[in-house]
C-alpha cells in the first residue's frame, strides 16, 4: 500500500454514520499523484459522503482521511492547493461570471487570469453576464472554472458534466486531461460510465457504503466472466464446456476461461462438422459490472485482500 504521506488522497477504514445508518462502511483506498480516479456507485452508495469527508466538509465517524499529507479540515494548509466542484453551485445571482471566478480565487489564495480561464472553459463571451442569466450548462462550466482556478494540485469533480451538451463535455474532459498530464490529481464521480471508461486511470465501485471493486478498467473487466455466443444446428449432440441452449439454435456461456472454452468449442465443431454462426466472445463491460453490484455484497478490494 502507498505511503499516506506520499499520496494526495488516502482513506483508511473510513466510516461515516448518520444516527444508526452507516453511509460509508470501512472504506480504504488511495489516489496517486497525477491520476484520474473515478469513484462510481449506485444511488445511495456513499460516494458523495466519501467526497464530503475528503473535502473536509464532514468529520468521519471512525477511520481517517488524509489529503495532501494533511487533514482536510486543516483549511489553511489544504484549501490553497485543492479545488472543489460540487454537484450544485452556490454562486450569488447578482455577480457576473468573472466576478464569481475572482471571488473564489481570492478565497482559495491561488492566482490565475480570469479571462483566460473563462475562455478555457468556453465562457469567454459570458464574462460580464450575471449568474442569474446563465443557463444550467453555463453555470456548470463556471463551477468547473472555479474548481481549476490556479491549477491546484488536487481537484474534486462531483458529477462534473451534468447539464452539459456533448461539445461542452468534450471540452471539459480535454481540460481535465491537460491538468492530469501536468501533475494534477483528479478524484471524480459520474453517472456517465463511458466517461469513467475513457478517462479514468483507476475506478472504484461502491455499493451499500462499501468499496466493492477497485482497479484499472482492464483489471475490473478481467475479474468478471466473458460471454461466448453463437448459433448452430447441433441436433442431439452435447456441446463441450459450459454452453447453454437459449433457443432452438442459439447458445451462450459465461466463462472465466474464454480462450480454453473457445478452443474446445472450435475443436468439437470441426470434429462434428458443425458450423458456428455469429460466433463471438466479448469481455464483461463496466456497465455489466455496475449493474451487478447489488448482487455481490461479499466482494472485496485489492486493498482489503492485502491486509
Amino acid at each position: 500500500m502507498s505511503d499516506p504521506a506520499a499520496v494526495p488522497i488516502h482513506a483508511d477504514r473510513l466510516t461515516c454514520r448518520y444516527g444508526e445508518f452507516t453511509a460509508v462502511d470501512d472504506v480504504t483506498f488511495t489516489v496517486e499523484r497525477g491520476e484520474i480516479y473515478a469513484l462510481l456507485g449506485t444511488n445511495g452508495a456513499g460516494k458523495t459522503t466519501t467526497l464530503e469527508a475528503l473535502e473536509g466538509h464532514r468529520v468521519p465517524s471512525s477511520g481517517s482521511v488524509r489529503v495532501l499529507a494533511a487533514s482536510p479540515t486543516d483549511r489553511a494548509r489544504v484549501r490553497p492547493r485543492m479545488g472543489v466542484m460540487l454537484q450544485e453551485s452556490g454562486f450569488a445571482a447578482e455577480l457576473t461570471a468573472e466576478e464569481s471566478v475572482d471571488l473564489v480565487g481570492a478565497i482559495s489564495g491561488r492566482t490565475d487570469d480570469s479571462a483566460r480561464l473563462l475562455d478555457r472553459v468556453g465562457l469567454a463571451g459570458k464574462r460580464r453576464t450575471r449568474v442569474a442569466q446563465l443557463s444550467g450548462g453555463e453555470r456548470r462550466r463556471l463551477d468547473f472554472a472555479t474548481a481549476i482556478y490556479g491549477s491546484p494540485e488536487l481537484v474534486f469533480l462531483d458529477e462534473p458534466t451534468t447539464a452539459l451538451d456533448p461539445a461542452a463535455r468534450d471540452r471539459l474532459w480535454e481540460v481535465v486531461t491537460q491538468l492530469r498530464d501536468t501533475g494534477t490529481t483528479i478524484l471524480m464521480t459520474t453517472h456517465y460510465l463511458e466517461e469513467a471508461e475513457r478517462y479514468a486511470d483507476r475506478i472504484g465501485l461502491m455499493h451499500a457504503g462499501r468499496l466493492q471493486h477497485e482497479g484499472t478498467l482492464a483489471e475490473l473487466v478481467a475479474a468478471f466472466p466473458a460471454h461466448i455466443e453463437f448459433r448452430a444446428q447441433t441436433g442431439d449432440r452435447a456441446l463441450p464446456g459450459p454452453f447453454e441452449r437459449n433457443d432452438t439454435d442459439r447458445f451462450s456461456a459465461q466463462t472465466r476461461s474464454p480462450q480454453e472454452d473457445m478452443l474446445r468449442l472450435l475443436r468439437w465443431a470441426e470434429a462434428e462438422g458443425v458450423g458456428l454462426d455469429g460466433l463471438r466472445c466479448t469481455p464483461s463491460s463496466l456497465t455489466e459490472i455496475f449493474r451487478g453490484l447489488d448482487r455481490q455484497p461479499g466482494s472485496v478490494t485489492r486493498e482489503e485482500a492485502r491486509r
